[in-house]
């Protein structure tokens, strides 16, 4: 299972070291300690991530770009077919979603709670595991 730092996490969110600190310290996502640091699991980053999106729920601004149509996430959600998948990423404040083959997905790794790129192209998403 993969896990973030609150750093990280915010990051992924698109908000404030300090914003993600306060949402943790009311409990709105779990984290644990380990070594003097707070870590939250990917899956419960990914549930959080989908939640503000949702509910439009940001204490800033949004400050989020994209260099060369790229979207830096965490995926939320896989959906694997016999041959397709489909894989969403939440980007801060975007949501993407890329159809792909099955075998993509196991090659790169791809789940639940694991830090992707989505690269937009036209109407195409290409997926970047880190």
């Amino acid at each position: 299972m993969e896990s973030y730092t609150i750093g990280q996490a915010a990051r992924l969110l698109g908000v404030s070291v300090d914003t993600a600190r306060r949402w943790a310290d009311a409990g709105r996502f779990p984290t644990r300690r380990e070594g003097g640091r707070r870590f939250v699991e990917g899956k419960d980053l990914a549930a959080f991530c989908v939640e503000v999106a949702q509910d439009g729920d940001s204490d800033e601004e949004s400050a989020y770009t994209s260099a060369r149509n790229a979207f830096p996430g965490i995926v939320t959600a896989v959906k694997l077919g016999d041959v397709a998948a489909q894989v969403e990423i939440q980007a801060g404040p975007h949501r993407l979603v890329s159809l792909l083959t099955r075998e993509a997905v196991e090659e790169l790794g791809i789940e639940v709670g694991k830090r992707a790129t989505a690269r937009v192209k036209s109407t195409s998403v290409f997926i970047d595991r880190l």
